[in-house]
């Protein structure tokens, strides 16, 4: 499944890219933020085989973005819930669907699938904003910056930024 792993490298997005592990798990987790939670919903949303499936669960589940829980007993059965981890990583399947609906890479019928805010029925999306302030900040004006965890290889990234 996995050719080269990120063993050693001081990067958060190497870290997160680990924990989800391959494209299939990003569909899985897509379904488990938008509520399928049982085994066989999520084989059939996906289309992927049970191998695959089974595989992917359990990776899941080993880097904490799932937990699973027993629904059924005779047989035994479950369900699979996304943790604290798990919620925060569907961050980035909605910006993998914002960026795919800004593009249209499905196609020109539209977005398959809105994101709206439950209260006002008001669609949302992700904004790059100030942690204190909450200001919306655009993109050409962020800057790297190495922080507390840097490395020489993360300070070095930093240096040829804007070169």
């Amino acid at each position: 499944m996995r050719s080269k792993g990120f063993d050693g490298m001081v990067c958060s997005i190497a870290g997160v890219l680990h924990a989800i592990g391959d494209r299939w798990a990003v569909l899985i987790l897509r379904d488990l933020g938008l509520g399928l939670s049982k085994y066989e919903e999520l084989r059939k949303s996906t289309s992927v085989t049970h191998a695959t499936l089974s595989d992917r669960l359990r990776h899941l589940e080993e880097n904490g973005l799932i937990e699973r829980r027993k629904y059924q007993t005779g047989p035994d059965r479950y369900e699979y819930i996304l943790t604290r981890k798990g919620t925060d990583i569907i961050l980035v399947i909605q910006a993998l669907a914002q960026v795919g609906d800004k593009w249209a890479i499905t196609g020109d019928a539209g977005p398959p699938l809105k994101f709206i805010n439950k209260n006002s029925g008001r669609m949302v999306k992700l904004a790059l904003v100030e942690e204190k302030s909450g200001e919306a900040v655009r993109l050409r004006d962020v800057r790297p910056q190495a922080g507390p965890g840097a490395d020489d290889l993360v300070r070095w990234r930093v240096t040829k930024f804007d070169k």
